[in-house]
């Protein structure tokens, strides 16, 4: 006797779990990354009475009802009808995707979201951006309150994206009595992803920019999807930042990391990460360097308060994201060959670490100039 059809199960899924008091969760971007990890979750938890997964393509997570659409298309509204809460993380932070689409993507889909969930009656929108918000400065407070003033500009790489839709997520319960909306904010984000603060750590020499005092706060995937489910559950509310507890400092780092720094000032590294990046040899503009620069540690004081509690370290999850790009070689965030490093490697310090000489002769060369 051949198995039901994929949607067959998951309405006896539904269906055995309707009697229960939990949430109906929709989940955007839900057939890949944290999207995926958080539809596994919440499908396998008695707490969520049904799960509705919506994404450009199917994904593997039988258990709950998939819905095939962008989620830019207004269509979307029908899809949420009947949903309590939306965990929204349809958002690209891919380094190589175009900036102006990425951002039209980023902002239009929030918007959508928020609208639609608006007009179907959702009453919560899980919004997750990134601990980035808060900016990256000298004077910054260690830790920073979750409700410190967010000072980050458009300048780095996606975090214009995520204050925009910080925005729009202020502005919806205004626009739309009745619809709530929690901000979900993770420190640097490791676990199968790739962003200019994990490419950091795939370079022959560890940047450090004379004056500065880098510190380091990560937060791990998994950490993520159980804090995300914590909102979903609606067991935390608001604005909350999501990480490991405390921070290690940059002396730390090198030495649980074994890799050495190198010791630039900070119009020369500044000045040669806006060069790279102008002339496209670079996907990380020069305002990602900040982040590296200085400190920009936050509190997660009100998971803690809800009874959530990271399951993974600072040092643990150093180790894991050392692990995962072992082999990589990335010189200024641009990904390169083997043979590429080690060209870069033999041409001196300062070029082992920014690429500015080796890359932009390689360039040159290829459009004839």
């Amino acid at each position: 006797m051949s198995s039901p059809d994929p949607q067959v199960r998951a309405a006896r899924n539904i269906s055995t779990r309707s009697a229960g008091r939990g949430p109906v969760v929709a989940v955007t971007g839900a057939a890949s990354g944290v999207g995926d990890l958080l539809t596994r979750r919440l499908a396998a938890s008695d707490e969520i009475k049904q799960v509705v997964a919506i994404d450009e393509r199917r994904g593997e997570v039988s258990e709950a009802q998939w819905h095939i659409l962008d989620v830019r298309d207004p269509a979307i509204a029908e899809k949420l009808r009947g949903v309590d809460v939306v965990v929204h993380l349809a958002v690209d932070l891919d380094l190589e995707s175009d900036a102006a689409a990425r951002t039209a993507y980023n902002v239009r889909g929030a918007q959508t979201v928020l609208t639609a969930a608006a007009a179907a009656g959702v009453r919560r929108v899980v919004l997750c951006t990134s601990a980035m918000v808060y900016g990256a400065l000298p004077d910054n407070d260690i830790p920073l309150s979750e409700d410190a003033e967010l000072r980050a500009t458009a300048e780095a790489t996606g975090v214009g994206d995520m204050l925009e839709i910080e925005r729009l997520g202020r502005r919806a319960p205004r626009a739309h009595p009745g619809l709530q909306v929690t901000v979900v904010r993770p420190a640097v984000l490791v676990g199968g992803t790739d962003t200019a603060l994990t490419r950091y750590f795939e370079s022959p020499r560890l940047l450090v920019v004379a004056g500065s005092r880098p510190t380091w706060q990560f937060c791990h995937v998994e950490d993520l999807v159980s804090a995300l489910e914590y909102a979903a559950l609606e067991k935390v509310e608001g604005e909350f930042a999501v990480g490991c507890d405390g921070w290690l400092e940059q002396e730390e780092v090198e030495e649980l990391s074994g890799i050495r720094r190198m010791e630039l000032p900070s119009a020369v590294a500044l000045g040669a990460a806006a060069r790279l990046h102008r002339i496209g040899l670079t996907p990380s503009p020069a305002g990602d360097l900040a982040y590296t620069m200085h400190p920009r540690v936050v509190s997660v004081g009100r998971l803690h308060d809800a009874g959530w509690r990271p399951r993974w370290t600072n040092e643990e999850v150093l180790t894991a994201l050392l692990e995962e790009v072992e082999g990589r070689h990335t010189v200024a965030g641009r990904r390169l060959g083997r043979k590429d490093a080690t060209a870069a490697g033999a041409a001196g310090a300062t070029v082992a670490l920014l690429g500015t000489a080796a890359l932009v002769r390689r360039v040159r060369r290829r459009r004839g100039l």
